[in-house]
């Protein structure tokens, strides 16, 4: 019985992402694929391909707040606006791809470079839509022996995390600011709206790690009393809230059990 009540929440879910995206089933990407970004704000308007962008290489390397909170990254794609020369002036990728900027024992490639006065093969490893471009990192060999997870990269981030098999950096020395270690908030449950379907347990703890407070809160959810922020599943999966992450870079939304976890009696 209890199977049945959960397998018609699941149906209620499925058909409001139908509604969500227009009733056009969209095709699965694969996992080297998920959260991936391509921006083109100026590219082919210069006879250049355009940037291809890979989250699942830079999550496992820095935190979602270093990127969109200390460097400044929009969290919608293509709406920072990045041009060749904010890059060259050391600013978005700019920031860390300067050929100086090192991590641990290796340094970020240098990217728009101010002599490079046609395409070569450095421009290729970010200019790379459509083009057969071999890249540095092998998704398949990089996340070899992590963690595996259903949907999304096919990887559970965060216990690669808890087993620091992943230790991302949070810190850029010159752009940063020192923050004092926060006081992990308790978990808390957010009552399911569809009869049958388990409540959320949302933890305040395993997003501390990536985004800190300042990537959720005031922009995406205001202020921070429970409650405060009205939201439903048709806006999340309009890709607000929760969806402006769970839609393209964590865990996909189709993952139900991720989130409603608190079986309804």
């Amino acid at each position: 019985m209890k199977k049945a009540i959960f397998i018609t929440g699941l149906l209620f879910s499925i058909i409001g992402i139908a509604f969500a995206q227009t009733g056009v089933k969209k095709k699965r990407p694969l996992p080297y694929e998920f959260g991936r970004v391509v921006i083109n704000n100026y590219s082919e308007a210069s006879n250049i391909a355009p940037v291809v962008f890979d989250h699942w290489l830079h999550r496992a390397k820095f935190t979602c707040r270093l990127c969109h909170v200390d460097i400044g990254f929009a969290m919608t794609a293509g709406a920072s606006d990045i041009k060749a020369r904010d890059n060259i002036n050391g600013y978005y990728c700019g920031t860390c791809h300067n050929g100086t900027r090192m991590f641990g024992d290796t340094s970020a490639f240098s990217s728009c470079k101010e002599e490079s006065g046609s395409m070569n093969a450095t421009c290729d490893r970010c200019h790379s839509l459509g083009k057969n471009v071999t890249r540095k990192y092998d998704f398949r060999e990089f996340v070899k022996g992590w963690p595996k997870e259903r949907l999304g990269n096919g990887v559970d981030w965060e216990k690669a995390e808890e087993q620091e098999l992943i230790m991302p950096y949070d810190y850029i020395e010159g752009v940063s600011i020192k923050r004092a270690k926060l006081v992990v908030q308790d978990d808390f449950k957010i009552v399911s709206k569809v009869k049958g379907m388990p409540n959320i347990i949302f933890s305040h703890e395993k997003h501390t790690v990536w985004n800190g407070c300042e990537l959720c809160h005031p922009e995406i959810f205001v202020g921070i009393k429970k409650g405060l922020t009205q939201y439903s599943m048709v806006s999340i999966y309009e890709g607000k809230f929760c969806g402006v992450c769970h839609n393209n870079v964590a865990f996909p939304l189709l993952d139900c059990q991720r989130c409603h976890l608190q079986e309804v009696k």
